[in-house]
């Protein structure tokens, strides 16, 4: 029997991450603009971004598949990040995002599954989980997002599983119920924008903690939480969260520095 897939991350900036698996190179939420622009999200909500890619795209080689939590929102799929989607032979994104996009991009539902095969690489089936991206009955103004679990052979731990732009709701705690979750790459930051006030429209330090409770992941990757105007709870916050946890999910948390790979236990 062979030996487990090694996998590799590389956090690149912001939603942005690089997962090297068996010969597998699986991008997420591709934003590479450089700084400095305001990208409007709509209903009067906007947001400048302040740090570019740790890795340019031209750097980045040869991608087999995007996954892409939606489309519609610049801080998780730019302008030099939609230009890319073309050179790449899959692309997985919400079912509405797909009909927008089209070319190569397939849409999932929540808890619909596809497969990526390869030659002389594993299987990986991915499943698109929930997301609502901000408070209940907004759906109709924020858009689709979903999040996508990736499973293969081997995974001693549990599946690897990318949250999307979400809060915590019923939707996002139905995952502890339906799957083993190994490592969970958190998108966080802790979303507010000045014309809503106090609303939150992804999940910050103190809600992660919560969700960890549920899931008990062995290895937690914080994203989306540096790098744009609109994320209103940065890393040290977030920490002191994570400091006041049971101990195995304060020791869960992983770090990664931008732009370096860096192997996971799977």
């Amino acid at each position: 029997m062979s030996p487990p897939p090694r996998v590799r991350i590389t956090h690149i900036g912001g939603p942005t991450i690089l997962i090297e698996v068996g010969g597998w190179r699986l991008l997420t939420d591709p934003t590479f603009d450089p700084p400095g622009r305001r990208y409007n999200f709509g209903w009067g909500t906007s947001s400048r971004k302040t740090t570019g890619p740790a890795i340019a795209p031209a750097a980045l080689g040869p991608i087999d598949a995007v996954l892409l939590t939606h489309d519609h929102h610049g801080d998780n799929l730019d302008d030099l990040g939609r230009a890319m989607l073309s050179d790449v032979p899959t692309v997985l994104t919400t079912t509405v995002g797909a009909g927008r996009l089209g070319g190569t991009t397939s849409g999932l539902a929540p808890w619909e599954t596809t497969t990526l095969n390869g030659a002389d690489r594993p299987t990986i089936d991915i499943t698109a989980t929930p997301c609502r991206h901000g408070p209940p009955l907004s759906r109709p103004i924020v858009g689709d997002v979903i999040g996508f679990a990736l499973r293969w052979d081997g995974q001693h731990h549990g599946q690897l599983w990318i949250s999307g732009d979400t809060v915590l709701y019923p939707g996002i705690r139905a995952i502890a119920e339906r799957l083993r979750i190994g490592t969970a790459v958190l998108h966080l930051g802790g979303v507010r924008f000045p014309v809503t006030g106090p609303i939150r429209y992804t999940m910050t330090g103190r809600t992660a903690v919560e969700l960890c409770q549920a899931i008990r992941p062995h290895t937690v990757i914080p994203v989306h939480y540096e790098g744009w105007k609109h994320f209103r709870q940065p890393r040290a916050a977030v920490e002191r969260d994570f400091a006041n946890a049971a101990t195995d999910i304060r020791r869960s948390i992983q770090w990664l520095e931008t732009g370096v790979s860096t192997e996971i236990p799977t």
